[in-house]
């Protein structure tokens, strides 16, 4: 028993050797290829048994004749582990280098495809994340790419909109300036309706600028939707009047919501506005409100005749005004992507669908806390 411990002891003694020794290379060729690597641990756990058979020769444990038998058989070992070691490496890196020139397509802007083959678990865990990863960064250049569009469509109805009352505004100042003006006092009215228009347009731009930078603050607080949802039709009358259009609020339920009434005020403001404008006189507008499983939905349902089903998808988004037909005199299209970005800062969602002979927008606010 005593000489099967120091047998062991010294066999671990050599062993460990080799392994500080393989230690050592693996840390100086860290940079290297997973080749070499692969060899030299390969090398290391040979050479261990070797050091360490080598530590009991010496020990006097064993004979010349069993030390050359041991040595040649570890010998041959070391000859087929190596070469497994460098097939190994070599199949490694070749899956890795394709899996690199497919992350670089995908890094270039294009889409990623997954190398075909077989390939280690971790190198086919990473492919899967590299393809999950390429299908966000397209949503996200796609996403951009709408965002720029609308940019731009934004700036191009904005120019024209303002460009519009301020032509207005300079012929009438310059009329009542010249003193050539025949209704001076129709003149000042309508000088304030165009001001009045501006001001909104400016107000929206404002409005919407905050939601884009994040520092919409709200202050939410315990309100009744059947409160807030009276105030925004009683403020929506007289549009309503003007354009010949009834507005129904019967299917309104006294649900409780959590949320910033100003803001809120202003996101079924834009909604009533938006669907008195778009629906033609002796039609309908109908409010309601009423909880659900998802929380609070409120909807607000018009005659305008649908929606192209191609355009559901940017109603919300900014700039976003449809076809002539159904473009208001007033607005540069901020009223919807306002009311998008409130909702969503509320945690909620805003959704448009068609619905016979017009369309519904429906806002889902979360249920009030206990």
């Amino acid at each position: 028993m005593r000489d099967i411990l120091l047998i062991a002891l010294f066999a671990f003694l050599g062993a460990c050797v080799a392994g500080l020794l393989g230690a050592a290379v693996l840390w100086l060729l860290r940079r290297r290829s997973l080749t070499t690597s692969l060899a030299v641990v390969a090398t290391v756990a040979v050479g261990a048994m070797l050091a360490g058979t080598l530590a009991v020769a010496q020990a006097m444990f064993l004979s010349a004749h069993d030390l050359t038998v041991v040595t040649t058989v570890v010998a041959m070992a070391a000859v087929v582990s190596l070469a497994t070691a460098l097939l190994l490496g070599r199949w490694v890196v070749a899956r890795s280098r394709e899996l690199t020139l497919a992350a670089r397509h995908f890094g270039d802007g294009g889409g990623f495809t997954a190398p075909t083959g077989p390939a280690t678990a971790e190198l086919a865990a990473l492919s899967r994340e590299l393809a999950a990863t390429s299908d966000r960064l397209t949503e996200s250049r796609e996403r951009e790419r709408r965002l720029e569009t609308s940019r731009r469509e934004l700036v191009a109805w904005i120019s024209h909109d303002l460009r519009t009352p301020l032509a207005g505004l300079r012929a009438m100042s310059e009329a009542l300036e010249d003193g050539v003006a025949e209704d001076p006092d129709r003149y000042l009215r309508q000088i304030r309706t165009e001001v009045e228009r501006l001001n909104a347009m400016v107000g929206d731009l404002f409005e919407l600028s905050r939601i884009h930078a994040g520092s919409l603050v709200l202050t939410p607080a315990r309100v009744s939707l059947y409160d807030l949802v009276g105030d925004a039709i009683a403020g929506a009358d007289p549009l309503a009047r003007e354009h010949g259009v009834r507005l129904v609020g019967d299917g309104v339920e006294r649900v409780p919501v959590d949320v910033d009434s100003k803001e809120m005020s202003r996101v079924l403001g834009n909604l009533l506005v938006n669907a008195i404008r778009r629906t033609p006189a002796d039609g309908t507008v109908a409010v309601s409100a009423a909880g659900s499983p998802d929380g609070v939905v409120l909807t607000v349902s018009d005659g305008c005749g649908g929606i192209p089903d191609e355009d559901l998808a940017r109603v919300f988004d900014t700039g976003w005004r449809g076809t002539h037909a159904r473009t208001p005199p007033a607005g540069a299209g901020l009223g919807l992507a306002i009311v998008r970005g409130i909702v969503e800062a509320h945690r909620g969602r805003a959704t448009v669908r068609n619905i016979p002979g017009g369309c519904r927008f429906e806002v889902t606010l979360p249920p009030a806390g206990p």
